[in-house]
């Protein structure tokens, strides 16, 4: 497999979006408009929404859902003036409502929304609501039976503006076919390192490995997390791991240990992951050389389909054996200048010393949302400046990431529905994908 491998291209148009106080207390929401859309939507809240409507870029959408319950009644008048703003621009409303009281959704309703569909929502409610706007229908033409609280708005029913209907987006290509084995010459190896502290590369590193631990429910691959930061490696706190002191031992007589050895060094987590701790005391980074991380890398190998390799920060002499050894190392960075000048210092370092710079796979995390216009042209001004591609960009997991750290679990297992969750298992799709087509290709 090639370290050139493309993870994430240009994100999909966005044709609609969410408004909601909190989207994610909608999550049959955010799973129907996936289903509809894929990519190709974003959210707002509702400040961000009148923002939003003010610029060019409104024009591109085809509809919003706004998202409201009954905590939302307090702000009627905000959201009147969001679905107002909405229909100024010709753009669709479709409302999504839960115990909103019955004169807060006449209100709503007759504000100028196009159709609307009670939450929880109906199985393909959703889907036949956007089918309906786009067939220039709304609910005065093809009223969707409601729970009884919702009656009252139908003395008042909206007249939909006719608009040309939106073409149809284009169907998803289909998902590769994957085997059922990787064979042991298409083992590979991934590692991870951040160009500044905090960029999420622990997070990053913890999280794939899990989520391709699980990537395939009939066979899914061998993985082995390495923790090789020495001094702060956190894998253990991030799996609620103990920290052993044989780990030393082994790091310290790695070219002389055998499989068994490095084997009895591993903590299971759940049964389907591998993990080597960092060790229980700070140590120095040159604890170990080429020689000892060669040897560790290759037994891994050796034992399992996928190794990944949490990185320290620092450049020590070793990266560059781990950096030979990978097929993808990925290099995590914020946009902030902190992250382009340690960026811009890590890529003259790889150049002066004539390293495999086309393995280095930069990922973007906290990226702006779909929709924040001004974050998408400064991501488009750091990658100029810095002359690289920023493919894979990840949302910012709020708080629910801190949490899942902090009780020891991946985010597959604490917040399934997290956005950075999702793009995480994204990505170990992707490149579980491309390890099976390099397999099937090898024969």
């Amino acid at each position: 497999m090639s370290g050139g491998l493309a993870l994430k291209s240009n994100p999909a148009p966005i044709v609609a979006c969410t408004i909601a106080r909190d989207v994610q207390t909608f999550d049959l929401l955010i799973d129907d408009i996936e289903a509809e859309l894929g990519e190709a939507w974003g959210d707002l809240n509702f400040m961000e929404a009148q923002a939003f409507f003010t610029q060019p870029e409104a024009e591109d959408l085809e509809f919003v859902a706004l998202a409201v319950d009954d905590e939302d009644e307090q702000d009627v008048e905000l959201i009147i003036r969001i679905i107002e703003q909405a229909k100024e621009r010709d753009i669709k409303v479709i409302l999504v409502a839960e115990d909103v009281s019955p004169p807060i959704l006449h209100r709503l309703l007759k504000a100028g929304t196009d159709d609307f569909v009670p939450y929880p929502l109906p199985e393909q409610a959703f889907h036949q609501s956007v089918e309906r706007i786009r067939s220039g229908q709304g609910v005065a033409e093809a009223p969707m039976p409601v729970p009884a609280p919702a009656a009252a708005p139908a003395e008042a029913p909206v007249q939909a503006a006719p608009v040309p209907a939106a073409p149809e987006p284009a169907p998803a290509a289909p998902a590769p076919t994957l085997a059922t084995t990787i064979s042991r010459k298409d083992r590979v190896l991934f590692a991870v390192q951040s160009m500044s502290g905090g960029t999420g590369a622990t997070t990053l590193a913890v999280n794939l490995a899990w989520e391709l631990a699980n990537v395939d429910k009939k066979k899914s691959p061998t993985v082995c997390l390495i923790d090789l930061d020495l001094q702060f490696g956190s894998t253990s706190t991030y799996l609620d791991l103990t920290r052993r002191d044989v780990i030393f031992e082994v790091l310290s007589e790695a070219q002389t240990m055998d499989e068994q050895a490095f084997r009895q060094a591993l903590q299971s987590y759940d049964g389907k992951l591998s993990v080597f701790t960092a060790p229980a005391d700070i140590l120095p980074l040159d604890l170990i050389g080429p020689e000892e991380v060669e040897a560790l890398l290759k037994l891994a190998q050796e034992c399992f389909d996928i190794v990944i390799v949490d990185m320290p920060t620092t450049i020590v002499q070793w990266t560059e054996t781990v950096l030979n050894a990978a097929d993808v190392y990925f290099a995590t960075l914020e946009l902030d200048m902190r992250s382009a000048q340690n960026t811009m210092r890590f890529i003259k370092a790889l150049q002066a010393e004539d390293l495999p710079l086309e393995k280095v796979h930069y990922v973007l995390n906290r990226a702006p949302k779909g929709l924040d216009m001004s974050g998408k042209t400064r991501v488009k001004r750091l990658g100029e400046s810095l002359g690289i591609e920023l493919k894979t960009q990840l949302p910012d997991g709020a708080k629910q990431v801190t949490q899942a750290c902090d009780h020891g679990a991946p985010l597959a297992e604490f917040g399934k529905k997290n956005p950075l969750r999702k793009e995480i298992a994204k990505m170990a799709k992707t490149l579980h994908d491309a390890i099976m087509s390099d397999a099937a290709a090898a024969g």
